[in-house]
Formats: C-alpha cells, sequence, structure tokens
C-alpha cells in the first residue's frame, strides 16, 4: 500500500499551512504595531495632567520616538499652548509641555533666563538625564538681562535671536510674496509716529529724539509719553503714519525686534536706532527702511523725511521690494519651543557652552 497522503488530505495541509502563516503574520505585525506605540508612549510619566494630551500627539504621529520638549519656566509667566508644531508649523513627533512630571522623560528642557532666580534656586534639582539637553532661551538685549556667573558650563545650547545662536530665531523675517505685484501703502495722514512705554533719559533713543522733536512734528503714544494706545487702535495708527521710530532700547549685535516688522508689515516706512545699517540689510533689503546713521544730525534726517513728505515717488521707493517679497511675523513663543523640538530631531551630538557669559554678554 502507498504512504503517500491521498489528494483530499494533501489539499487539507496545505490549507493549515497557509493559515498558519497568515495568522503569524497578523501577531508580527500587530507586535510591530504595539512596539511603535509602546515606544512613543513612554514618555508618559505614571501620572501627569498631560496624559490625554500625549496620547493625542502619538495617535497622529507615525514616528517610533516622539520628542518630548519642556518648558521649565514659562517666559515671563505667560502660558501658551504649546501643541501646535504640527498644526501651525508642520513639525511632526513633537510633545512640547510645561508639566514638570515630565522632566525624567524629556529630550530637551528650555529655560528662559529672565525668568531664573539670581541663585538659580528655580533650576532643576533633579539629575540631569544623560540623553537630556539643557535650552538657554533669551529674546532680550544683554543690556536687559542680568549676567549669572553661575550659568556657566549649564547649557547644551542657545535659543535667542543672535545667528551665531544654536537654534536662532528673530523678531521677524522677510520671505517670497504669494503673488507678484505692485503694494499700495494704506493711506496716511500723519507724518512720523512713535509708540514707546519704557523710557530712560539716558537711552540713546530717547536722546536722539529730543533732538529730531525740534526740526519735525513727532506723533507720540504710549506709557512714556501718558498717552495709552489700545491693542485695536494699534496697527491702525502705526498704519497711518508715513514713517515710524523704530528706535531698539539698546543696540546690540543682531538686536532687531518687532519694533521693525511691526511698521514694515503694516506699510510704513521704518526709521531705525539701532544696530549698524549692515546688520539690518542682513535681514531686510536695504531699501526697505531709513537708518539714523545715513545722516549727520537729528536736523539733516529731518529734512530728509519732509522732502520725502513732498515727493510721493521717492517715498513709493521704499515699497518696491514689497512686489515680490512680505513680512513674516514670528509667533512667540510657540513658535520657539517648536524649533527646539525640530532641532533635536535633526541633530544629536553632544555639546556644552562653555562660557555663556562671555558669549552673551562680552
Amino acid at each position: 500500500m502507498s504512504s503517500k497522503p491521498s489528494g483530499s488530505l494533501h489539499k487539507f495541509l496545505r490549507m493549515v499551512l497557509f493559515c498558519v502563516f497568515i495568522l503569524g503574520c497578523f501577531v508580527t505585525i500587530s507586535l510591530m504595531y504595539n512596539i511603535s506605540s509602546t515606544t512613543c508612549l513612554n514618555h508618559l510619566p505614571e501620572s501627569s495632567d498631560s496624559t490625554k494630551s500625549i496620547q493625542h500627539v502619538c495617535n497622529e504621529t507615525n514616528d517610533k520616538k516622539m520628542t518630548t520638549v519642556l518648558i521649565w519656566l514659562w517666559p515671563f509667566g505667560e502660558k501658551y499652548d504649546p501643541n501646535v508644531c504640527s498644526s501651525n508649523f508642520n513639525i511632526q513627533g513633537c510633545f512640547v509641555t510645561g508639566d514638570r512630571n515630565f522632566y525624567n522623560k524629556s529630550d530637551g528642557v528650555v529655560i528662559h533666563h529672565r525668568d531664573i532666580a539670581g541663585d538659580l534656586s528655580n533650576l532643576p534639582k533633579s539629575q540631569r538625564p544623560l540623553f537630556q539637553k539643557w535650552i538657554w532661551m533669551n529674546f532680550e538685549s544683554p543690556s536687559n538681562s542680568d549676567r549669572l556667573p553661575g550659568i556657566n558650563n549649564l547649557f547644551n545650547l542657545t535659543l535667542t535671536y543672535r545667528r551665531d545662536s544654536d537654534i536662532h530665531v528673530s523678531y521677524g523675517s522677510i520671505v517670497a510674496a504669494d503673488t507678484v505685484e505692485d503694494f499700495v501703502p494704506p493711506s496716511k495722514n500723519k507724518l512720523v509716529c512713535w509708540i514707546v512705554s519704557n523710557w530712560s533719559p539716558n537711552h540713546a533713543r530717547s536722546k536722539y529724539y529730543n533732538e529730531l522733536r525740534n526740526h519735525v512734528k513727532i506723533q507720540t503714544y504710549g506709557r512714556a509719553f501718558n498717552n495709552y494706545i489700545s491693542d485695536k487702535d494699534y496697527t491702525p495708527t502705526m498704519s497711518s503714519c508715513k514713517f515710524y521710530l523704530s528706535f531698539e532700547n539698546s543696540i546690540h549685535k543682531d538686536y532687531i525686534t518687532e519694533k521693525l516688522y511691526n511698521p514694515l508689515y503694516v506699510g510704513t516706512v521704518p526709521v531705525v536706532l539701532g544696530t549698524t545699517r549692515e546688520n539690518y540689510e542682513n535681514f531686510i533689503p536695504r531699501d526697505a527702511f531709513i537708518h539714523v546713521d545715513d545722516f549727520e544730525s537729528p536736523k539733516e534726517l529731518a529734512d530728509y523725511l519732509l522732502l520725502l513728505d513732498k515727493n510721493q515717488e521717492m517715498y513709493l521707493g521704499y515699497f518696491k521690494w514689497r512686489r515680490h517679497l512680505k513680512v513674516k511675523r514670528v509667533d512667540f513663543w510657540a513658535g520657539h519651543t517648536c524649533k527646539v523640538c525640530d532641532y533635536l530631531r535633526r541633530n544629536n551630538e553632544y555639546k556644552v557652552i562653555n562660557n555663556l557669559n562671555k558669549w552673551y554678554w562680552d
């Protein structure tokens, strides 16, 4: 008798083997999915108010590893929605939180300099995980930031307005316009304007203003002039001026703030006092602004502004760049912390800022 299985039995055995193969594939895929989900969710502390938030982020991402960024000190105590990296900036795989329960799970810890206690007592006291980087964030100038000797050798990365920072975020930027067309500035009924709250007679800008106002009429607003202006009136007021005094409160490399980008955005010509013209031109077109250093005196500047007021063609020349370019304003502070996450996802190298005080203040 033959020992070979019958045809029917042979077909049955093949079917059984096929089913076993399919079941094995299903189990493997399930395990892979669970591993991926666990890798994302392993950033979850045992108990946290942010549990639902990070689970939502994990569900939205296909990344095998979620990058967690902890905001240790909210900038000036101002809290904001930090988890907009994907929706607002197209940066995927990020979980940003202010929940300190995530400290031991955080890839990066962002610490705002102006909120650091002088004795560093409000910095993390737990041992720093080996994989974790501390990010020093400061968008105030050296003149408006206290030097803290204890911060040397404490941070791994810098996040500031300076172009030589590890993570650079300027107060605004000039980008390509969506369409190419002539820009028509809004109607103007004021010549020169200035909105300022913090006043010091020793500031270079205060001294320059006191001389300039002797030669041209300047409309002034803000706490410094006891002329409060509401948020809703801020933009309409600025856009109604032909020129705006974009005078920085201190003069430092790359320190070019919203005082420049706001008037550019609303269609007003900024008259800048701050770092050098060459430094400004690293950020914006040279024919988009007027620099006080281009003139021998405040009177000479005033005479030029009065000339532009009478010559529309010359005045409109300061908007030619708007045919191809536009102003993009920065989303404080969410955009900064999302950029930290993006940097951490792209860069794995270890480094320490050995002398932060020398780099920033000297």
